[in-house]
């Protein structure tokens, strides 16, 4: 230090050092003071804290221009999200109106157990006595006439066929509306998936910032020193290689958020793109449940696409005890009256009718019809109920796996935040370090290399806890 040429101009020597804003002030006067050992004291303080700001001046102006790209739109949270994409998610509109469509199939059903009544009025011009040679076996026999009447047919009993029908329909509009259920959890957790990954990309925006606000103040000081024969043109390589990393990892970063924010865009249920301003709840972070078979439990009482599969499963049931009563005989009541006000006196003896009766239809032969179907019906039955027996092993799995997952997702936030606080400290050091001429650039853009990667990891660590945790949620049904 002593060599150095002390006729150098003193703004060009304390702007050199006075760049290196990572230490404090006093160390920085320190250094001034080994260069111009013959400078006032009040005039280097002066002087390091004038150039110290115009360098932090030149490191914002410069980064302006990505910003302009930040979140400045409408302000939305996870639950204004949550409810944004229950309302206009084409998914959720298109299961409740199959849910809908489902109640009105039980209303056919049961239509069969209703009494059914019709009206008719005819009038009939016809030669008289005429008949009807071929192609009918009716009453052949035409006469001039006009009459109206009604008639009705209930069914008395067909011995559990409709009954059965009736409640396979039951049963499957419970299933539907647990589908219903279903895909609205699914597009809660997609809602929340899309909200923190948008939340994680812009977290990690701002670091991508910093670095590059770290590594443009790097070259801008390695850059003076150069010029003032104190830096080799080695250390600016670095240096520029350094700031050139940031920026791709910045630009990098633009990407994610645009990408991230069209996701949440067409979660959401819009055709065009909205930038959202996220906000983060900044929740404490809280350990998962220390126990999984208890969320086992709780999954197979609330999933509802376990819940679906079950009513499916008896809805498959009942179809197939209907199919099989198809063999039994079917009892039904009839009537009808009216009137004919017009007609040949000859051949009507009264201008009214009426009558009531019943039927009883036995199935005997139809080629082993109903046989065959019943069959079918049992089978599909047995399949339905090995199709809820593969859904509840995978729950099962799937809520172990998302339960580990949080437990180590919840592990990793601490081990990343402790990574943080130790390579912010290792930064420090060697931005010391290289400002004595203790070390190289090289050392300098390690730290700054490892400090980013932790930045990042410990912003993403967060933000994936609580995604892992929305998983979990949404394994266990109990998502909203």
């Amino acid at each position: 230090m002593k060599r150095l040429n002390t006729r150098m101009p003193l703004a060009a020597l304390l702007f050199a050092y006075a760049m290196l804003c990572c230490g404090p002030l006093s160390g920085q006067v320190e250094v001034a003071r080994q260069l111009l050992p013959d400078a006032p004291k009040v005039t280097l303080v002066a002087l390091v804290q004038d150039t110290s700001m115009r360098a932090q001046q030149q490191s914002g102006n410069t980064l302006a221009a990505p910003s302009n790209t930040a979140a400045s739109g409408p302000h939305l949270t996870k639950s204004d999200a949550e409810k944004l994409a229950l309302k206009n998610n084409p998914q959720v509109s298109v299961a409740r109106l199959l849910a809908l469509a489902q109640h009105q199939v039980v209303r056919e059903t049961r239509s069969a157990e209703l009494p059914t009544a019709t009206a008719s009025i005819t009038a009939e011009d016809a030669e008289d006595a005429s008949r009807i040679s071929a192609g009918s076996l009716t009453a052949s026999r035409l006469f001039t006439h006009a009459g109206a009447g009604g008639g009705f047919t209930q069914l008395i009993t067909d011995f559990g066929k409709t009954g059965n029908l009736v409640a396979a329909s039951k049963l499957q509009e419970k299933a539907q509306d647990a589908k219903a259920r279903a895909t609205t959890e699914d597009i809660v957790l997609a809602t929340d998936q899309a909200f923190f990954n948008a939340l994680q990309a812009q977290a990690l925006l701002n670091v991508a910032r910093q670095n590059v606000n770290a590594r443009l103040a790097t070259e801008t000081q390695v850059s003076e020193l150069t010029k003032n024969k104190l830096k080799s043109t080695l250390d600016l390589s670095f240096a520029d290689v350094n700031l050139s990393q940031a920026r791709l990892l910045l630009l990098d970063a633009q990407s994610n958020v645009d990408s991230t924010m069209a996701a949440l865009d067409a979660v959401l249920g819009l055709d065009h793109q909205v930038t959202y301003d996220l906000a983060d709840s900044n929740e404490l972070i809280q350990a998962p449940p220390p126990d999984a078979d208890h969320l086992l439990q709780l999954a197979f009482q609330q999933r509802p696409d376990l819940q679906a599969l079950a009513y499916s499963q008896q809805a498959a049931v009942k179809f197939g005890q209907a199919q099989r009563d198809q063999m039994r005989p079917s009892i039904s009541a009839a009537g009808t009256a009216g009137s004919v006000p017009i007609r040949p006196a000859a051949y009507y003896l009264t201008n009214w009718w009426g009558g009531i009766g019943v039927n009883m239809s036995v199935p005997v032969f139809n080629g082993f019809l109903y046989s065959a179907q019943a069959k079918e019906a049992s089978i599909r039955a047995q399949a339905a109920s090995e199709q809820s027996r593969e859904l509840r092993d995978k729950v099962a799995r799937d809520v172990r796996a998302a339960w580990l997952a949080a437990n180590t997702a919840f592990q990793r936030v601490t081990v990343s935040e402790e990574l943080l606080k130790d390579a912010n400290l290792a930064l420090s050091l060697a931005e010391t370090r290289y400002q004595l001429g203790l070390s190289s650039i090289v050392e300098l853009s390690q730290a700054q290399f490892q400090q980013t990667e932790a930045a990042i990891g410990s912003t993403g660590a967060r933000y994936q806890y609580r995604l892992a945790l929305a998983t979990l949620n949404y394994q266990t049904g109990a998502n909203p």
